[in-house]
């Protein structure tokens, strides 16, 4: 037993005398190499990125939620702090992450001087929420916050007209081509005469002759377009124009009185007498700024297209309304359905048989083209269906 005793106290002599010499070797290699050993390399000291650029986003206030906003706007109460742009994204979706009314994305918009054209966003950008003096404003950033590092690279996106997020397909054809013109366009249009052919229907690939077209260069676009349904206006009886049915599309090939065009594209049947229009090519900006009226405007909806008679999300719809009522691009109204009167047979002895039932709000729906007496409105939402002599109003 003593001998195992001393066996197992000399044991444990040497594990500590072991010990004692590996700490005193890393000890020794702290201060710098021994001679004779292998020297350690340390890892650099490691160095802090610098911040990117931003905006510094302060924490929600609470408080500042229930304060009134500008312009009668109000913050949703889960508005993020932060939003990076996605492909697909708008100024009313971005802005309907923020608001209860999208249309009051102007009320809270902060102009960063860094950035050439705020209006125009794309993936990548960030759009922040912060308060000054209380009040919450919006404004862009290029990076989020807390990214620590930056570092060059190249970012290319296909600005095409898809990424605004709405059916833009649905748009295009009204955005080149009137689907309503006035009376005097449509007295000075210049008409299809006929062919060498002698045939009343063309088709695409036809040529034809058109009388009065004096703007006749060689390549000349046009699109051909026949008179359709007088459009009045429901309150004043105005004339305000009339639909104009599209056909198709047509290129001068020889000038002259009268002037040889081919029909390249059509989708109906072109007739004797149809009328032609230059393509509106500089009117196809797919960019919308969505905003209320500064002045009260009221109207009504005169038109619908592609449908029997009514209209749903994402459908344009023709209104009264135009330049001359002081309409722009991008101003959001309110479409209201006015209540119908029916006929009470349960009705008291001093009450009335004709009852009026309330107005009840239909849906939203945002200008993207003007005219003097007429514009051009997207339906971005709506609760039930729009139909013509539906209201408008400021929202």
């Amino acid at each position: 037993m003593n001998t195992e005793k001393d066996f197992l106290g000399r044991v444990a002599g040497i594990a500590i005398a072991m010990g004692l010499l590996l700490m005193g070797g890393c000890a020794s290699q702290a201060h710098g190499p021994a001679t004779g050993t292998v020297p350690v390399i340390a890892d650099p000291p490691l160095t802090r990125s610098p911040e990117a650029p931003h905006t510094p986003v302060a924490p929600v206030e609470p408080q500042a939620v229930s304060q009134p906003l500008p312009g009668g706007a109000h913050l949703r109460p889960d508005a993020p702090g932060e939003y990076i742009v996605k492909k697909g994204d708008t100024l009313w979706d971005i802005s309907a992450r923020f608001l209860s009314d999208p249309w009051y994305w102007p009320e809270l918009w902060h102009a960063n001087p860094n950035i050439r054209n705020p209006h125009l966003i794309y993936p990548g950008d960030v759009i922040s929420l912060y308060y000054v003096n209380g009040q919450p404003r919006l404004g862009i950033n290029r990076t989020p916050s807390g990214s620590a590092r930056l570092e060059p690279r190249v970012r290319t996106t296909t600005l095409d007209g898809d990424n605004s997020g709405i059916p833009i397909s649905a748009l295009r054809p009204f955005l080149i081509r009137p689907q309503i013109i006035a009376e005097e366009q449509l007295k000075a249009a210049p008409h299809i005469l006929g062919s060498s052919e002698h045939r009343l229907v063309y088709a695409s690939g036809d040529r034809v002759y058109v009388r009065n077209l004096h703007d006749n260069a060689v390549g000349k676009r046009y699109s051909v377009f026949r008179p359709g349904e007088v459009l009045l206006d429901p309150v004043s009886h105005e004339k305000l124009g009339y639909q104009a049915i599209y056909a198709g599309d047509a290129t001068v090939e020889a000038s002259g009185q009268p002037t040889t065009v081919t029909l390249r594209k059509t989708v109906r049947e072109v007739l004797r007498g149809d009328r032609l229009l230059p393509l509106d090519v500089g009117a196809t900006g797919m960019h919308f700024w969505p905003h209320a009226p500064s002045q009260p405007i009221e109207g009504r909806v005169i038109g619908l297209f592609d449908v029997i008679d009514q209209a749903a999300q994402y459908q344009p719809v023709a209104l009264n309304v135009g330049k001359r009522d002081g309409v722009e691009p991008g101003h959001v109204f309110v479409i209201e359905q006015q209540g119908v009167v029916v006929h009470d047979p349960y009705h008291g002895k001093d009450q009335s048989a004709e009852v009026k039932l309330p107005t009840e709000t239909t849906g939203l729906a945002m200008v993207f083209r003007t005219f003097d007496k007429i514009s051009y409105a997207l339906i971005m939402k709506s609760h039930r269906p729009v139909r013509i002599g539906d209201l408008i109003r400021r929202p």
